[in-house]
């Protein structure tokens, strides 16, 4: 473990500013487990050894900001809310104190990765990784963590390729890890989506809750 990056201080981005076109329900508010989805990612991002947590909201951003409030979390806003991802990283992004060496981002739709992958990422970025990205079965997910020297390149993602492109053009400083999660990249795209992955890790269907 690299001695300067030891006790250096990392900030979690959690994106929940979209419109959840696609599921026809606000997806931070679902209900996951005994919490919601947003409150899962909250969790693990937590738990994972991140407590400078920032929700970037947009869509609906006071219920989110609601149903937090006995959360310690830090929110920013995204008030372009059909913009693209590469604008709440963005905002995100600008709230994070100068001092902070790495940033965790991770989207609001993502609620089973387990602490031990955000564990396993900060582990690696803590022995010299600059980028580092959770693999499983070959595919690549999230949450990615970024070292700070990339702060520049986040405030000004190109809109259309957004994070992806920005990893892709540094692909050669990009660590990929495997990780014994299968859940890095099953975001809740459709209803479908949400029911199935409530069903896997709890065993019963969501309740069912107007959102």
């Amino acid at each position: 473990m690299t001695s300067q990056k030891q006790n250096k201080k990392i900030a979690a981005v959690v994106l929940a500013a979209g419109q959840c076109r696609r599921m026809n329900a606000f997806k931070p508010l679902l209900p996951f487990g005994t919490t919601s989805v947003i409150g899962a990612c909250i969790n693990n991002v937590r738990e994972g050894g991140i407590t400078k947590i920032i929700v970037v909201v947009g869509h609906r951003g006071t219920e989110i900001i609601q149903h937090l409030k006995n959360e310690t979390v830090f929110f920013a806003v995204n008030e372009d809310h059909q913009s693209e991802m590469a604008v709440s990283i963005a905002r995100g992004v600008e709230k994070v104190s100068a001092d902070t060496a790495a940033i965790l981002i991770l989207p609001a739709d993502i609620p089973a990765v387990t602490p031990q992958v955000v564990t396993s990422i900060i582990k690696e970025w803590r022995r010299g990784a600059q980028l580092v990205m959770p693999i499983y079965a070959g595919r690549g997910g999230h949450p990615v963590l970024i070292d700070a020297r990339f702060r520049d390149e986040l405030l000004t993602l190109d809109r259309a390729s957004g994070l992806r492109g920005f990893l892709e053009s540094q692909r050669n400083l990009v660590l990929r890890i495997n990780v014994e999660c299968p859940y890095i990249a099953r975001d809740l795209d459709t209803w479908d989506d949400y029911r199935q992955l409530h069903e896997e890790i709890f065993g019963i269907p969501p309740s069912k809750r107007d959102q």
